[in-house]
């Protein structure tokens, strides 16, 4: 039986987990961690690896590693990573699926954080890239608008407006470009890099790794 996206995405046991995962961060001050980033990620890592040509099974695969990457938050925020990539491996084993399947989905996983990881292998290329590119202003939790602009993170998601990921192939080369609209009235694109450039430049690696260049658009203007 092969394990997919969809199964696991109706996985009682899964659910559970992200759900307190993302009440857990809620009460620490994160943005959303839920089923609508997790979504996005799945979505924006298929896309990047269905363009530059990759197989069905490593797309499924990017998908189920977007789905489970942030299952770790439950436990805790600060080695959400590697303790995900444990619960996922656990959750896989369940489902029976190939051991090498799990040790990319794993590596990925345990890998997708910007302070310890790096991209190790075409899932986890994939998945930091789109990872890295959700910031919009529907992750913002905190309800209160003068404690929103105290924060710098849910400042710069609360002034992007839209995020869309394009890869475009040519015949010499690919690029994976993250597009912004930012409310630049509300947060300049300076404290955009304050919270994000450690991020770029790990999509930057993560884009060199599938052999293509990565780009960084702000309102229409080319930033990287």
């Amino acid at each position: 039986m092969s394990v997919t996206y969809e199964m696991l995405l109706n996985d009682e046991q899964v659910r559970s987990y992200i759900q307190v995962g993302n009440e857990a961060l809620y009460a620490l001050g994160f943005t959303e961690h839920s089923f609508t980033h997790l979504n996005y990620v799945a979505e924006n890592a298929a896309l990047i690896l269905k363009t530059l040509g990759h197989s069905d099974e490593m797309v499924e695969l990017a998908k189920i590693a977007a789905l489970l990457h942030d299952i770790g938050n439950m436990t805790n925020r600060r080695y959400h990573a590697p303790i995900g990539a444990e619960i996922a491996r656990t959750i896989l084993e369940r489902y029976g699926m190939p051991y090498r399947d799990i040790g990319n989905i794993c590596g990925a996983i345990g890998n997708h954080d910007e302070g310890t990881g790096k991209p190790v292998n075409i899932v986890s290329a994939a998945l930091i890239i789109a990872d890295k590119s959700d910031v919009r202003r529907s992750r913002v939790q905190e309800t209160c608008m003068e404690n929103i602009l105290a924060d710098i993170h849910d400042r710069v998601n609360y002034a992007v407006t839209r995020a869309e990921v394009k890869v475009i192939r040519t015949e010499a080369i690919a690029f994976v470009r993250l597009c912004l609209d930012l409310d630049i009235d509300f947060t300049p694109v300076l404290d955009y890099f304050e919270i994000f450039l450690s991020r770029m430049m790990m999509c930057r690696r993560a884009a060199a790794f599938l052999g293509a260049e990565f780009e960084l658009f702000i309102n229409e203007a080319k930033i990287v």
